[in-house]
């Protein structure tokens, strides 16, 4: 049974997709076999390891509507060891196809049965819609980015609720696996404020690893390339290698709700 990751947050540009992408890319070059699947419309993960977002093969779109297994829908990456299951624009629509059919938010789970990879990361749209409680009620953990920046922990309480919504009906082993500290700017104020509010809230679930403010990182996803790939010596790189090791070692540990 892989560790099934779920990388969420209602908010919309808080870094999920680049951590998506590059989390992937870093767990995979450290020997991790991982599988990320793109439940975004927007498709910014799948662009981002270099599949095209209009291709017309199998997508998470045939998963969640088409009753596909995701391993039919799997593509591999320029990172041995990392394969994409892409989204694509029709999602967009899923919430309205998906609403009232027969076991709406556990389609991607029973669709995920039988993949041999050792982590899977699950990318979310920014709602907390179904295409989110699929991945919800899919996921052994959640990992949660969250921007240094003004409002970091607004509509948490809403994440929090939905979260324990979901262990309460559909997923009771559901646990936030950690929480992680993007857009990080050591020489504001603003940034240490905001890092110190989210570690007084979420104490030691917060990643020690930040990710830092970086036009490298904003660069690389043009390129359809991994910031490993794109500039593997940029501090984004350098960040991301380490935080690919902390997701390791804690799930060496007996892990505990929040």
């Amino acid at each position: 049974m892989p560790r099934v990751v779920a990388i969420t947050n209602q908010k919309g540009g808080v870094g999920k997709s680049t951590t998506a992408v590059n989390l992937g890319a870093c767990l995979a070059q450290a020997g991790i076999t991982t599988l990320v699947i793109d439940l975004d419309p927007q498709a910014n993960t799948t662009s981002g390891l270099g599949i095209q977002r209009d291709r017309t093969a199998g997508t998470t779109y045939d998963v969640l509507l088409n009753g596909s297994r995701v391993e039919s829908v799997i593509v591999s990456t320029d990172v041995p060891g990392l394969q994409v299951a892409p989204s694509t624009i029709h999602l967009a629509g899923a919430e309205v196809e998906l609403a009232g059919a027969d076991a709406s938010e556990a389609r991607l789970r029973s669709a995920m049965e039988g993949i041999q990879h050792q982590i899977v990361l699950l990318d979310c749209p920014p709602s907390l819609g179904l295409l989110t409680v699929n991945a919800l009620t899919a996921a052994t953990e959640l990992l949660i980015p969250i921007q240094c920046e003004y409002y970091a922990l607004e509509g948490l309480g809403q994440l929090m609720r939905s979260i324990e919504l979901v262990r309460r009906h559909l997923n009771p082993g559901l646990e936030i696996g950690g929480v992680l500290l993007t857009m990080y700017d050591p020489r504001t104020n603003l940034s240490e404020q905001v890092a110190a509010e989210v570690r007084g809230y979420f104490g030691d679930k917060v990643f020690q690893t930040v990710i830092p403010r970086s036009v490298r990182l904003a660069e690389a996803p043009s390129h359809g390339q991994p910031i490993t790939l794109y500039d593997p010596q940029s501090r984004g790189a350098q960040a991301y290698v380490a935080l690919a090791q902390e997701v390791i070692s804690r799930g060496r540990q007996p892990s505990t709700s929040f």
